[in-house]
């Protein structure tokens, strides 16, 4: 028997809508506080272009068809979902908030950091852009600065420097109307490099300093911590797919076959490459097929994976961390999983590097699928609405009566046989009570 029920209190689920891939992840914590992954769907994504909404229809297909695979998987229909942003349009500013509090007897309360929190919201963008998030940095209680939590302090004058998230109305717009258009709700929207982070990086690197560095299809994300706090957001507008591109057009192959090459005999590093085999790929209609050595493959990914790190390079000094990175560069999504891509981090930046797959926070005996770094953004939105849910920022989903979409054969045979005995129960009794026929009677009378 197969039923779907809506979704419960305690499950949630992220939408995470990417450039090459549409992802719905369903998630719950289980009894040690771990999360426990319930349903994943993942397709093809062929209406977004640099994690930008370019194609509404398109998108609103591949997002039901992510929804349905992982609503089979978990059993439940959907009804709201945690959604990740991204995209070329982000952009980031530092500002300083001030609060002038009334006495300087009281304590300093939740509330006097939500005033001077939301007294953020109220400023002049530049036109069609919208603040996603707003994070308080260090705060300072009349004169004394530095400090990370001041409730419960006393003093009359409240400063706070914040790091501000915006992006752009239409963008933001568009993703919501496709989430809307397949039949859900948006519970929350968060930047995904910040959902990354969630899923990959420990408290201690968070402490220590470091830069996460998400390769997606379309765009490379840039999130930098440091003493727990997070300093710096950016959004280079180059991913795996300029990668793909460049083998395109470097090997004069078709699309499909410059993916397969970059998947299975790509490196980020040529001088890693010792056998140098041959690779064959097969020709057009009537043509001969095409021979591509494997270190001349390298050689083309090597020196477009060097641009975008020396894009990262410069956001790093941009953000005026690059020598207070204790934790170094820990990279993470798809574009993480190019061998020797850490490597070549490595020696381009000379910072130590890691490949960060989300598998921290998940329960004992998840799909060895789910802690690819692919799945690190859908995770860490997971992790971000449990806490939201928690926190009580967004409500829970409300539970619904089970909609049932397959019955047990036997109630099937049971309901059926009912109905056909009622039916000629009731058509007897109308033939009985029916009044008499006319023509009937006068075919009698005749004779």
């Amino acid at each position: 028997m197969t039923e779907l029920v809506h979704q419960s209190h305690d499950v949630v689920v992220a939408l995470d809508i990417g450039t090459t891939k549409v992802c719905c992840l369903a998630g719950r914590k289980n009894s040690h506080g771990k999360l426990e992954i319930i349903g994943v769907g993942k397709v093809e994504s062929v209406g977004v272009l640099r994690g930008v909404v370019s194609n509404i229809e398109k998108t609103v297909n591949a997002i039901r068809e992510a929804v349905e695979i992982a609503e089979r998987q978990a059993r439940m229909k959907f009804d709201t979902v945690h959604v990740g942003i991204a995209g070329q349009h982000i952009k980031s500013l530092q500002h300083r908030g001030l609060l002038t509090r009334e006495s300087d007897h009281t304590e300093i309360a939740r509330r006097d950091i939500e005033r001077i929190v939301n007294d953020m919201y109220k400023l002049v963008l530049p036109p069609g852009d919208k603040i996603i998030h707003v994070f308080p940095q260090e705060f300072t209680v009349d004169s004394e600065q530095g400090i990370t939590d001041p409730i419960g302090m006393c003093g009359v004058r409240l400063e706070a420097n914040f790091h501000i998230i915006t992006g752009q109305i239409t963008a933001i717009n568009n993703l919501y109307r496709c989430v809307e258009k397949a039949g859900l709700r948006v519970a929350e929207l968060t930047l995904e490099p910040l959902a990354s982070a969630d899923a990959v990086l420990s408290e201690e690197e968070k402490q220590a300093g470091v830069a996460l560095v998400d390769i997606g299809g379309g765009t490379t994300d840039i999130t930098i911590f440091h003493e727990g706090i997070i300093r710096h957001t950016a959004v280079i507008p180059f991913g795996g797919n300029v990668l793909t591109a460049d083998i395109k057009e470097g090997c004069t192959v078709m699309q499909p076959q410059a993916e397969k090459l970059k998947v299975r005999f790509g490196s980020a590093l040529a001088d890693e490459v010792f056998d140098n085999r041959i690779i064959t790929i097969p020709g057009l209609k009537g043509r001969e097929h095409k021979e591509i050595s494997e270190k001349n493959l390298a050689r083309i990914i090597q020196a477009r994976m060097e641009e975008i790190l020396d894009y990262v390079l410069w956001e790093l000094r941009r953000s005026g961390y690059e020598r207070r990175l204790i934790g170094g560069i820990v990279l993470t999504g798809g574009g993480s999983m190019l061998a020797h891509v850490d490597k070549l981090t490595e020696y381009h930046t000379g910072m130590s590097c890691r490949v960060g797959a989300p598998v921290e926070s998940l329960a004992h005996g998840y799909q060895e699928s789910v802690s690819s770094p692919i799945f690190s953004t859908g995770i860490g939105l997971l992790l971000k609405g449990l806490q939201d849910v928690e926190a009580g920022k967004t409500p829970p989903a409300e539970a619904a009566p089970a909609v049932k979409t397959e019955k047990e054969p036997s109630n099937v045979s049971e309901e059926k046989s009912a109905t056909w005995l009622e039916n000629i129960f009731q058509k007897t009794k109308e033939w009985f009570e029916a009044e008499p026929d006319v023509d009937f009677d006068k075919k009698i009378g005749a004779k």
